[in-house]
């Protein structure tokens, strides 16, 4: 056990009721509540210390304790503590937060629009989609192209885009969408086939869906740079470079989620720097505000916005917004995680650090239970299987996953099973040493989850 910062005291979790339930909390199978962070740890109400490998929700990228952004959510706060944007009123912080997203976006963005999480900005993007589609005369443009194990929300729009099952089961789908295969080689190839004609391959069923549906009937494909929620899905290196063409030769826009990939996490300020993506729309969250206060993004091109602009002059007004879009706090905290990014040069940072934490990860590929491991800048992902040959873990989906996260916590990190795969997206600003430390207890977690197993799981 490690003591908490500022002698904040353990408390036995057994004194806990459940929040919802209010039925009495037990140490093996209730929550796991964290009391306190500091740079890339957090401590549970036991006192117990963690390296918080994903960032909390792959979003925390200046740590858990960096006080210039306290400070400017203080100074904000008592200067202006909220104010709209609406009826052709704004505030200084929403215009200078507008000002630097759209010069150092990585395409010809030349609007921004606030909200409050990715999903809104998902959400945001399909409606304007839509009203743009409209306004061009084109009311049948309404169709949405998006990827297996995609993830890009779970509001009632932004749920339909996404491609993961638990996202989908028992909900209702109101957005046409069309899934295309996830990019993930390892899980997708077929047998002899290389990169290059998987991501051939992937391009031309692009093709055939458009073909098939009508390039007239379809108004966007939405993607992840890199795929988070799915699995750490790093594209193959032409991928995108084949999919982009096939998007222009049918004029379908392209809008990137870079809700994870945003501000450094691939080794690049985007994403869509990191693979050469051109896309009409931007998603940014998370990491734009270090997730200390809730906050996200759309960015769109002229290209975009004229047709809606036309549109909203005709009609008088576009009536579409959210009270706390562009809230004034939000606004200066996002501000000032921007600068902290590029005055501390944490994009080179993270390229670094991730190059390191990748090359320890894969110092395990010759491990039973390890089958692949994939990354791009500080964000990776390692592939538990209990047989090598046939990619199979455990006989239900996820277990083994499961398993490996809990052997994670008792060896003090935490990370995030996505099914079988082991997460990993640790702040940009963890150090050389934390690095090895967390690669050091990796190598824990898999002989502990191994020695669990039986000897039956491998066959």
């Amino acid at each position: 056990m490690n003591e908490l910062p500022n002698s904040v005291e353990g408390r036995d979790i057994h004194a806990h009721l459940h929040p919802y339930t209010n039925a009495r909390v037990h140490q093996d199978i209730g929550p796991m509540i964290i009391e306190q962070g500091k740079g890339v740890h957090v401590w549970d109400n036991s006192g117990n210390k963690y390296i918080e490998a994903m960032s909390g929700l792959w979003s925390t990228a200046l740590g858990f304790s960096e006080q210039r952004l306290i400070d400017a959510a203080t100074q904000q706060m008592q200067k202006l503590p909220f104010y709209h944007s609406f009826t052709h009123k704004t505030h200084g912080p929403a215009a200078d937060l507008a000002y630097k997203l759209v010069s150092i976006a990585p395409a010809s963005m030349s609007k921004a629009f606030f909200t409050n999480s990715g999903s809104e900005a998902i959400d945001t993007a399909i409606k304007l989609i839509w009203y743009r589609s409209n306004a061009l005369g084109q009311p049948e443009k309404k169709k949405i192209l998006t990827r297996n194990r995609a993830y890009h929300g779970v509001t009632t729009a932004g749920a339909c885009l996404t491609g993961l099952p638990a996202n989908q089961a028992s909900f209702d789908c109101l957005v046409p969408v069309l899934r295309l295969t996830c990019p993930h080689y390892w899980r997708e190839k077929l047998d002899n086939e290389s990169e290059d004609e998987f991501a051939t391959r992937l391009a031309q069923e692009l093709e055939d869906v458009i073909e098939a549906e009508g390039a007239d009937t379809i108004a966007a494909f939405f993607a992840e740079p890199v795929q988070g929620a799915g699995g750490v899905v790093v594209p193959p290196e032409k991928y995108w470079s084949k999919m982009q063409a096939v998007l222009k030769k049918h004029d379908i826009l392209l809008v990137a989620d870079e809700v994870i990939c945003g501000f450094g996490r691939t080794g690049n300020m985007f994403g869509c720097q990191t693979y050469k993506i051109e896309p009409d729309m931007m998603t940014l969250s998370k990491q734009l505000t270090s997730s200390y206060l809730p906050g996200s993004a759309l960015l769109l091109n002229d290209k975009v916005f004229e047709p809606i602009a036309d549109e909203s002059n005709k009609v008088g007004v576009l009536g579409h917004g959210f009270t706390g879009g562009g809230h004034p706090v939000v606004c200066a905290v996002a501000s000032e995680t921007i600068r902290i990014i590029e005055e501390d040069h944490l994009v080179e940072h993270a390229r670094k650090m991730g190059a390191r934490m990748i090359e320890g990860l894969r110092q395990y590929e010759s491990h039973p239970l390890v089958a692949e491991v994939r990354g791009v800048g500080l964000i990776a992902a390692m592939e538990l299987v209990t047989n090598k040959e046939t990619k199979v873990a455990l006989e239900k989906p996820g277990q083994l996953g499961a398993i490996a996260g809990r052997h994670a916590a008792q060896n003090g990190f935490i990370t995030r099973n996505i099914m079988d795969a082991m997460a990993f997206c640790p702040p940009l600003t963890i150090k050389p040493a934390e690095v090895d430390d967390l690669i050091d207890r990796v190598g824990k977690a898999l002989n502990g989850t191994l020695a669990e197993l039986k000897p039956a799981a491998f066959n």
